[in-house]
């Protein structure tokens, strides 16, 4: 019998080169408003899409409000929660799958909180959303974060080991996850996942040498790429960091070699 490529397979190529992932999640609109870097996020994609981003992930009014297609993968962020409201950490579903299709995504996400108390309504929701893209045949991404009131240490391994492995175990085609710090401990949390691993950026680094040399370990580690937000966005030269990981990412470069290249193209 000869293979058959199936829509799922199609649709995680366009969100990834060669298996990895640059992406630049922009979900910060709904839960912290329009933060600096984002005040205008449609700018920002046409701005970094040709600059090495495998894709971007969204709102879905974000992509109802693009004026014009984008040149790489778009993954709909499905589910969200405000600062502003009574339960931060309660992520509640805002779209359907089917919806997301209809709007051109090529994947969805969801984010849960392990820890939290709303933990058993995240991870229903997870369930369902996990059901729909086997239905669908699309990708599923899942936000998979130790936050909540049972968490002691966010970035303990075991900790980010096991909410990782709740994600693959939910039927993500992808989890994203907090990066542990070190090239052997996050090598325990690869390992302990049945479906590919990205890490998140987390709080705005300082440097550019430090945000290329966590994505090279996380790399070392057996990550297949990052998600990173504000270590993006709110960078001085969005492009030319999204350049430089991709050297990291996609290409394989040291992050000192990238880092060089970096620092030349800025003086």
């Amino acid at each position: 019998m000869i293979p058959m490529v199936i829509g799922r397979e199609i649709r995680l190529n366009r969100i990834l080169k060669d298996g990895k992932m640059l992406c630049i999640p922009m979900d910060h609109g709904i839960s912290n408003g329009p933060i600096m870097g984002l005040e205008d996020p449609l700018s920002l994609i046409y701005k970094c899409e040709h600059a090495g981003l495998t894709c971007v992930l969204v709102n879905k009014g974000i992509i109802r409000a693009m004026p014009r297609p984008i040149g790489i993968g778009l993954i709909a962020h499905m589910s969200a929660s405000t600062s502003l409201g009574p339960s931060p950490n309660k992520k509640v579903l805002m779209g359907r799958v089917g919806e997301s299709i209809r709007l051109g995504a090529d994947a969805v996400s969801v984010h849960v909180n392990i820890g939290a108390k709303e933990e058993p309504d995240m991870l229903h929701d997870l369930g369902l959303v996990s059901d729909e893209c086997t239905e669908w045949n699309v990708p599923l991404v899942a936000m998979m974060y130790p936050r909540g009131e049972n968490i002691k240490d966010p970035y303990n391994v075991e900790v980010v080991a096991h909410a990782a492995r709740i994600g693959g175990e939910a039927g993500a085609d992808i989890v994203k996850a907090v990066y542990t710090g070190d090239i052997d401990s996050f090598r325990k949390v690869t390992k302990a996942c049945p479906v590919p691993i990205v890490i998140a950026g987390g709080p705005k680094i300082n440097t550019d040498y430090e945000i290329l040399e966590m994505c090279e370990s996380a790399m070392k580690a057996g990550a297949k790429g990052v998600t990173f937000g504000r270590n993006i966005f709110q960078h001085e030269n969005p492009v030319s960091i999204v350049r430089a990981l991709r050297r990291v990412i996609i290409e394989g470069v040291s992050h000192d070699e990238a880092f060089e290249v970096l620092r030349s193209a800025q003086e």
